[in-house]
């Protein structure tokens, strides 16, 4: 008798360029809760205290974020390794700590602007109830990919419930439909669907992930958004858009590939965009820096709405 073939698992391919779902639910999120736009206002206020005060990032010892990592698959090679995971987390440190190597990318006009955030991203060591975890959880699904409606969120929808939101950042690793490679929540939204979700294949640096995005910048770029951050070129096609940082440059739409210094627009000559900034959306290896006015923004969330992480 012969043997019996084994099926194929169905592949998507790697999106070829960068889109993040993040502003779309943002929108959504606040017409569907109305205290989220209040709280987005009040937020706005503590960043502009904290710009007048100079404060920029925690002084001292960082700021330690627990993690936990939810893996949503329905085939094999969905269901992401622990080293694939780990590898991600070592790219969020360097990237947030301005430790990575390849930062000396930064033209040298803007190299006075890299600031550390002085954050410390670590996978959880005890779960909601006390018991030791190693911060992953695995989550057997029957659906092929899931869009940016939230629903990787809820095991009755398919995904996994989060954890207490308030305490932990939530990541969802899961198939994407839409050719999404991620989005996030910013402060102040529903606890229920709080966090962050990306693309298996775009997650880490190790395992399945993908190039363009297989330098773990995905993640990068959503905890940005997680923290309060918006596009770097305001989500408008035109000049008058604005990130709501003040060093970081106007520029006209998002910047895609690998650009070449400079690239000006919106009359931002000589020096022109800074693509090179994780909040744009160029691929993985073109991405390298947060500004100070960036990294005020998000210090400014983690000591206003997100003040409960770790604690």
């Amino acid at each position: 008798m012969a043997a019996k073939k084994k099926i194929a698992e169905k592949k998507n391919p790697p999106p070829l360029v960068r889109r993040c779902g993040a502003v779309a639910v943002h929108y959504r999120l606040l017409e569907e809760f109305p205290a989220f736009r209040q709280n987005q206002l009040d937020m706005e206020v503590m960043v502009r205290r904290r710009m007048a005060a100079g404060i920029v990032a925690k002084v001292g010892k960082p700021a330690v974020i627990p993690i936990v990592v939810h893996v949503v698959y329905k085939q094999a090679s969905e269901n992401i390794s622990d080293a694939q995971i780990k590898s991600q987390l070592a790219v969020l440190n360097k990237d947030y700590m301005a430790t990575n190597t390849d930062k000396k990318k930064i033209p040298a006009v803007w190299k006075g602007l890299l600031t550390s955030t002085n954050i410390k991203f670590e996978l959880a060591t005890k779960d909601p109830a006390g018991k030791a975890t190693n911060g992953i959880t695995r989550t057997k699904t029957t659906r092929d990919s899931f869009p940016s409606d939230d629903s990787v969120k809820n095991a009755t929808t398919g995904g996994a419930n989060p954890w207490n939101t308030a305490k932990y950042i939530n990541f969802w690793v899961c198939s994407l439909g839409n050719n999404l490679l991620g989005y996030a929540q910013f402060p102040g939204g529903p606890a229920a669907t709080d966090g962050v979700v990306i693309l298996n294949t775009a997650f880490g640096t190790k395992g399945s992930a993908a190039a363009p995005f297989n330098k773990g910048r995905t993640a990068t770029h959503e905890v940005g958004h997680y923290f309060n951050l918006f596009h770097i070129w305001g989500d408008t096609q035109h000049c008058e858009g604005t990130d709501f940082v003040d060093d970081t440059p106007n520029q006209q739409k998002p910047n895609f590939g690998k650009p070449a210094f400079p690239h000006v627009t919106c009359n931002n000559g000589p020096n022109g965009d800074m693509f090179m900034n994780y909040m744009d959306y160029v691929d993985d290896d073109s991405m390298v820096m947060f500004t100070s006015g960036q990294v005020t923004r998000m210090n400014a969330a983690i000591d206003g709405m997100r003040n409960k992480l770790g604690k």
